[in-house]
């Protein structure tokens, strides 16, 4: 990533005075998170033991948080049912600051996704939905006057829920085309038709399958029937997201691909798609060009995929990832001072903090797959780190072989850590009671009454997690052979 798209980020996104309209199908998405430990004798069935409960804002909602993320101000419009889901998500979207004027009320039920997480992994998915008719024509007329000199982009978000009609999309591209505002479109379905003059649609690989009407993913085939829906439907350009194989952009004339950049532990891919969209509009918003826009919806959805559940960009991530890459290394060492600003930040935004400690001299397998597997239990992974004091301290003066901040700088390297903090006494206690993590995690080589931090962390009603450990795996072990 080059210091100009960096400097477009940081200072282009929150630079516009227009608004992007997001027109789509909104809904709820509740998560329930739970341990289970046995089946039920009832039926061969996992028992959770339910201990949280989010709700979250999708479909089209999730867009707009995306955009309000990057630095865009977004102007939301949709349908919501007169039910208590609907109170729910009308709720979530004041209190992120959106507006409800564009919200339409509906008799049938809200949209509602509800998953059931054991950990990281979804056991069902509950959905409750009524496919709507759409907005009668006097809200038409209300929506088709939010498109004027005001908007900068529109983007519309697709999930076949009924509430985008083909005569009411129609009526959208042909107002934003007379006013000359991009359309981009997150499509649905078979009816490539519907999004006839759009700017730019991005289908995924199962989506671009239904426009074009093949059964079997075949990159030749696929590219050609896209390019017919380009000159067929006059949409400038296609661009299609396949995950870890990136971006393809199809026009009417070339395909180009725009590979994935790294490569992150994929927790859950829901919410990508609107993540792609929303950098893609916050680029035509700053005059960026595609190819440099691709790079950026790429890197975006890579972040959002780490996370679990649907959880928007943020532009302060997004920095962080493209300094990351231009750096070779993401400066993850923090100060108590920072480390707690950040903390803060994070548990705003519905965040679980995880802590574990050690010395890390001679970094070795078996440490990388804790640190793995203690990641898998938590969003964000802080690593207190003993300082070489620290360790003369504890292993005598001829340890650590490795100095604090080459150690520290090797660990910054490892995916699965967020954040490094260097303390100096023998135990990290002060650190715990400082950061109140959520989960305190440590090797299954200690008892739960042995685990520093594990009496205090009941007071603030966290848990601890004894990670499963590689065995005969130790730098005591490596050090002594070398010897």
């Amino acid at each position: 990533m080059s210091d100009h798209l960096i400097n477009v980020v940081k200072n282009q996104f929150l630079a516009s005075k227009k608004a992007c309209l997001v027109i789509g199908d909104l809904m709820l998405d509740q998560y329930i998170f739970g341990d289970v430990d046995r089946l039920s004798p009832e039926a061969p069935v996992p028992i959770i033991k339910k201990n949280k409960h989010h709700n979250r804002i999708g479909g089209a909602g999730n867009v707009a948080l995306n955009l309000i993320g990057l630095g865009i101000k977004p102007l939301l419009v949709g349908s919501i049912g007169n039910d208590e889901n609907g109170k729910i998500l009308s709720s979530l979207i004041k209190k992120h600051n959106l507006s409800i004027k564009g919200l339409i009320k509906e008799d049938g039920p809200t949209t509602t996704k509800t998953r059931v997480m054991a950990g990281h992994h979804q056991i069902v998915r509950i959905d409750e939905e009524q496919i709507s008719f759409g907005p009668n024509e006097a809200n038409i007329k209300k929506i088709i006057k939010y498109i004027n000199s005001d908007l900068a982009c529109i983007v519309i978000s697709d999930y076949n829920k009924g509430f985008l009609s083909a005569s009411f999309l129609k009526k959208i591209i042909q107002q934003a085309n007379r006013e000359k505002i991009p359309v981009l479109i997150d499509p649905k379905g078979k009816d490539a038709s519907k999004y006839a003059g759009a700017t730019l649609i991005t289908p995924n690989k199962k989506e671009a399958m239904e426009l074009t009407g093949l059964t079997n993913f075949d990159n030749d085939l696929i590219n050609t029937a896209l390019k017919k829906i380009n000159k067929n439907y006059k949409i400038n350009s296609i661009v299609m997201t396949q995950g870890k194989d990136g971006i393809s952009h199809i026009t009417p004339k070339k395909i180009n691909t725009y590979p994935t950049s790294i490569s992150k532990q994929v927790y859950d891919v829901s919410g990508a798609g609107d993540t792609v969209i929303a950098t893609l509009a916050s680029c035509i918003i700053a005059n960026l060009d595609l190819s440099d826009s691709f790079k950026l919806a790429n890197l975006a959805a890579g972040i959002v995929i780490s996370k679990l559940g649907t959880v928007p960009i943020s532009r302060e991530e997004l920095l962080d990832e493209m300094e990351s890459n231009l750096n070779g290394q993401k400066n993850k060492i923090f100060s108590l001072k920072e480390l707690l600003l950040k903390i803060s930040s994070l548990r705003a935004k519905g965040q679980t903090i995880g802590f574990t400690n050690g010395c890390f001299d001679i970094l070795h397998s078996g440490h990388v797959t804790y640190l793995e597997k203690a990641k898998s239990q938590v969003d964000y992974l802080i690593l207190g780190l003993n300082s070489d004091s620290s360790i003369k301290t504890i292993k005598g003066k001829n340890r650590p072989i490795v100095s604090e901040a080459d150690r520290a700088r090797v660990l910054c390297a490892l995916e699965s850590i967020d954040a490094v903090i260097i303390f100096n006494e023998s135990t990290p206690i002060k650190l715990i009671k400082e950061i109140k993590p959520d989960v305190l995690i440590k090797g299954n080589d200690y008892t739960p009454k042995s685990v520093v931090g594990a009496k205090e962390i009941k007071k603030w009603e966290g848990k601890l997690y004894l990670v499963p450990l590689l065995e005969g795996k130790s730098s005591s072990k490596i050090i002594n052979k070398i010897k």
